[in-house]
């Protein structure tokens, strides 16, 4: 079974593979390491990464996966994000993701949840992972930002279940692009037993910024602190020049191209390509031709212009940066480099500015777009039983604190009303002890909204315990929740306890279950009655189980028109190629071998069938390609038979004549009667194929041969068959007239 480890961006795909030599990025049918996170439909197919992408133009991609996940949950992006994506978003409070958009698909608009079309990019993934590794893949690590919300990182399982994987982590993605640098690094806490090496990592993605601080040492890697801005990633800055461009082309050339859809994803296009060209040159040309209204557009912008454009958006760069410094811990004195990485860092000014800050300059030591997906991969080994790596502890934190409350309130800690605080290690858990004498809900919520994304709300769900009643008024309930190495909250178990030494007006109480085992605390200091009682999750904005279920059918029934339209595609080509490659030997190779009548009969046809692939028959169904290929081969396969069996039979004629020479041959060694006996067989075939040469020799070769090839060879194992019985029935006489 093979391992495999996803980064599934806002605008890229990666995957990675753990081999027996190490980790290697997996290429997709272009030979390309990134794909893009795009999915389109035309009216009867599906088309994801790179040709999704290429068919822009035509049908407009659902992209950007992880700014629909935020959509409904950050109502402030509706009027900044929606204008960026060029395909109408339904945002709906209560849908799975939080979304939905409409495909028209095989004459029917299908609603799809954003947890659905990453879904679909992880599928793709796996398709694409299974066809290089050529083995089935399941387990996998998939990366996720540091700041997702427990209504996001479930839509990410969720769309891994839809797409028939089996994640082994939700990984953040500085703490794959961490694993990934560290693993193999000497120079990192080479002392055992010494103080720790501190990195500090600055990703600045399509759409977002994390940063944070790891602490590594021989034994392995710890996480130290996060930090992000949600809102702030190239796409930003390709914006910028978006607006700069847009502005211009209106005054200069009188075009709106906020107006037009497809003019702005070109010039959208565009602008990415001049950012990529500013950050090695000075100055960018942006030439776009016929962008709107049959007018060709030309613009110039210079670095320094650029930058001023951007002022505001580099000013942000840097706090990402002070947040995860201070909850570090670590002065700035005390890292041993600042590690940048994402796709968006190419930005000189970027660079620039987090050299102020950190007062030293940034490095690329590892690689930018596939850090990830290879740290990934590696997680992946790790927890899988199938492959052995060295021992290396990949600790992570909690990035967002979590608390819980009841109808009288939130449960308290000493020190806050956090139950899994912010920056404590990841997974976790906790056991609450609440003295309940029936049935009561959980709420579950974050405890700070400064520790999210602007606009997120801090309610995550509700946890259901009973209903249940208890013997005793005094009853306690032990309630063990667990927040995993997904970062994913849930109740484990909840048991009553009934306890009629217990003091009625002791408190609510927190405490850590190290061993996390609740049975052996209590069990040898005095009996008490144990219920496990029910629970009821419900997790604000995921899928509920019906949904879930659903979206799986859906995606096996699209999965099973891609690959008929796939088979139907390759019926097509097959009858297309067929044409082109029958008229081509029709006129070299089978000139010979047709009567007159046979190449016009079959040359009307060709171009019948030529002619009616690039009309009525563009869109047809498989069965349609195939029969009409059958009957061309009705056609040719008489003339095709007889050229083949020309070839074929010359050989079969050597190999006869070489059988009746060998058999002669050894012949000799027998007595006079065996040697005549052979002799007699191997002149009846030699005359065989005398005659039938001759008869052969005076026919036209476009006409069937009088002997076949197929015959010829039947004459040869009737030759050899006879000869060896006239030799076996010699070895049985001389045992017959020994034994006398």
């Amino acid at each position: 079974m093979s391992v495999v480890g996803f980064d599934v961006g806002n605008d890229t795909l990666v995957a990675a593979a753990a081999r027996q030599r190490g980790i290697d990025v997996l290429l997709n049918a272009e030979s390309n390491r990134e794909s893009p996170a795009a999915v389109a439909f035309s009216h009867n197919a599906r088309l994801l990464g790179a040709h999704a992408s290429a068919a822009a133009s035509s049908h407009a991609p659902f992209s950007s996966p992880k700014r629909l996940l935020l959509l409904a949950s950050r109502p402030d992006l509706h009027p900044r994000d929606l204008p960026r994506l060029p395909f109408p978003v339904h945002t709906l409070p209560h849908a799975a993701g939080g979304a939905l958009v409409h495909a028209d698909h095989l004459g029917r608009r299908i609603p799809l949840a954003p947890t659905h079309i990453l879904a679909m990019l992880l599928a793709y993934l796996k398709h694409l992972a299974e066809a290089d590794l050529e083995a089935p893949v399941a387990d996998c690590v998939i990366s996720v930002p540091c700041y997702f919300t427990q209504a996001q990182r479930r839509a990410y399982a969720d769309a891994a279940t839809i797409a028939g994987l089996r994640p082994l982590r939700l990984m953040h993605d500085l703490a794959a692009t961490a694993l990934c640098y560290g693993l193999y690094r000497s120079d990192l806490g080479a002392v055992a037993g010494g103080p720790p090496a501190y990195v500090a990592f600055v990703d600045v993605g399509h759409s977002d910024t994390q940063a944070g601080v790891v602490a590594f040492d021989p034994a392995g890697m710890k996480v130290l602190a996060h930090g992000f801005d949600a809102d702030l990633g190239g796409r930003d800055f390709d914006e910028a020049l978006f607006e700069h461009f847009a502005a211009e082309f209106r005054d200069r050339y009188g075009i709106d191209v906020l107006g037009s859809v497809k003019a702005s994803m070109r010039l959208r296009a565009a602008c990415e390509k001049a950012k990529k060209v500013l950050s090695a040159n000075a100055e960018a040309v942006l030439n776009i031709e016929c962008l709107m209204e049959e007018k060709d557009v030309r613009g110039v912008i210079r670095r320094e212009d650029f930058e001023r454009l951007c002022s505001g958006l580099l000013e942000r760069v840097v706090e990402p940066c002070k947040r995860a410094m201070a909850d570090s811990g670590i002065t700035l004195d005390k890292l041993q480099s600042v590690e940048l990485v994402g796709s968006g860092s190419r930005v000189p000014a970027i660079a620039r500015v987090l050299a102020g800050f950190f007062r030293r300059e940034p490095s690329r030591t590892i690689n930018v777009s596939e850090c990830v997906a290879r740290g990934c991969a590696l997680q992946c080994a790790m927890l899988s039983p199938t492959f052995r790596v060295r021992e290396y502890e990949v600790q992570d934190v909690i990035p967002a604190s979590i608390g819980f409350c009841t109808e009288e309130g939130p449960i308290s800690t000493s020190s806050s009303n956090a139950v899994f605080r912010r920056g404590q290690p990841l997974p976790s858990v906790k056991i609450i002890t609440l003295h309940r004498n029936s049935g009561f809900t959980l709420d579950a919520f974050y405890v700070d909204e400064n520790e999210l994304p602007p606009g997120t709300s801090t309610q995550i769900g509700s946890f259901q315990i009973g209903p249940f009643q208890a013997h005793s008024e005094k009853s306690k309930v032990k309630v063990k929740i667990r927040l995993n190495l997904h970062g994913l909250i849930s109740v484990e178990s909840a048991v009553l306890i009934d306890d009629d030494q217990r003091d009625a007006n002791s408190a609510d109480s927190m405490e850590v279950d190290s061993n996390d085992d609740m049975d052996h605390k209590s069990r040898n200091v005095r009996p008490m009655h144990r219920q496990d009682l029910p629970i009821v999750e419900s997790i604000y904005g995921v899928m509920s189980k019906q949904e879930l279920l659903e979206a799986q059918e859906q995606e096996q029934q699209l999965a099973y028109q891609d690959k008929l339209v796939e088979r139907t595609k390759e019926r097509k080509n097959a009858l297309e190629s067929y044409v082109y490659d029958i008229r081509n030997k029709l006129s070299e190779r089978y000139r010979s071998f047709a009567t007159d009548s046979e190449r016009e009969e079959i040359s009307v046809n060709l171009q019948q069938t030529e002619e009616w692939l690039y009309e009525e028959g563009d869109d047809e169904t498989e069965a349609v390609y195939t029969s009409k290929l059958e009957e061309l081969k009705k056609l040719v396969d008489p003339i095709e038979n007889r050229c083949k069996d020309e070839e074929i039979r010359a050989e079969a004629t050597r190999e006869l004549l070489k059988s009746i020479g060998e058999n002669r041959i050894a012949a000799k060694s027998l007595s006079a009667p065996e040697q005549e006996a052979i002799d007699d067989e191997c002149t009846k075939a030699e005359l065989w194929l005398r005659e039938s040469s001759q008869l052969q020799g005076s026919l036209p070769k476009n006409v069937d041969p009088v002997v076949w090839s197929h015959e010829i060879k039947k004459k040869e194992e009737e030759l050899d068959r006879s000869c060896s019985n006239i030799v076996t029935s010699k070895g049985r006489g001389h045992s017959s007239d020994d034994g006398c």
